[in-house]
């Protein structure tokens, strides 16, 4: 029975030196949906956490994720009604999933506009990966911070209050815009499917959809250039940012810093 016990005791020690700490804060001064969702990839292994909660303003929540969650994303949710069941499902004027409070664990993707967190952790080369992305659009502003001085990444500017009018999104009955989309969700081109702004069908590569073909580009980067802008945005070098996995750092992700 001795052995026993030390065996689960050292197999909980070797499992929490697996796995992160990671923490979500709502530093907004109105109430959130915050949701989870882990990306098709070989590695299943997803956070102990539910995929969607409410967040009132300045709730924080803690929880492990394990030290290889790959295509992870955090995101949030606003003017949220769970009682919806409206045809189309939405349950959120922004970013709403599949599933209500909880979002669907295989189809619950945030629909856009959203602003949306993202991790891989132990990635290629034994790095972290992680980004805050605009390719979605934008509808909070959030910024990921960790505990081992690696990069910061944000978009902490209310690209809302400043969205341009053809790419304005969801408003409340208020008629406060609540969402901004990218060119590509806001279908400027008038075809999503071979799109400059999509980087879509002839536009498919990073050679063939530079920065500069896309629409309000400049917006998004000029106002949150730590935030990823469009899908090959990588060639800006302040769009993917690094950690080195071996330093095991825990990530905190707010909402409206």
């Amino acid at each position: 029975m001795k052995s026993l016990y030390f065996f689960k005791f050292f197999a909980t020690i070797l499992q929490r030196a697996d796995a992160r700490t990671f923490t979500v804060t709502n530093r907004c001064s109105y109430t959130i949906c915050w949701q989870i969702f882990t990306g098709p990839s070989a590695n299943k292994s997803t956070p102990d956490y539910s995929t969607g909660w409410e967040a009132q303003p300045d709730a924080s929540v803690s929880f492990t994720v394990p030290n290889d969650w790959t295509a992870g994303r955090i995101w949030g949710r606003t003017d949220c009604n769970f009682n919806n069941d409206s045809a189309s499902g939405q349950t959120c004027l922004t970013a709403w999933c599949i599933g209500g409070l909880k979002c669907n664990p295989t189809t619950g993707t945030g629909v856009p506009p959203a602003t949306v967190a993202e991790w891989t952790l132990n990635g290629d080369d034994s790095q972290d990966y992680y980004d805050v992305s605009l390719v979605d659009g934008f509808n909070l502003p959030m910024q990921i911070t960790n505990n081992v001085g690696c990069s910061v990444a944000g978009c902490t500017a209310d690209l809302n209050s400043v969205c341009p009018s053809v790419l304005k999104g969801p408003t409340n009955s208020s008629g406060d815009t609540l969402g901004c989309q990218s060119a590509c969700d806001a279908n400027l081109s008038g075809d999503t499917t071979d799109s400059p702004n999509c980087c879509s069908g002839s536009y498919s590569t990073a050679a063939t959809c530079p920065p500069s073909g896309v629409e309000y580009y400049s917006f998004f980067k000029g106002n949150c250039p730590d935030a990823y802008a469009y899908a090959y945005d990588e060639s800006s070098g302040t769009a993917l940012w690094k950690c080195d996995s071996s330093l095991s750092a825990d990530y905190t992700l707010t909402f409206c810093p």
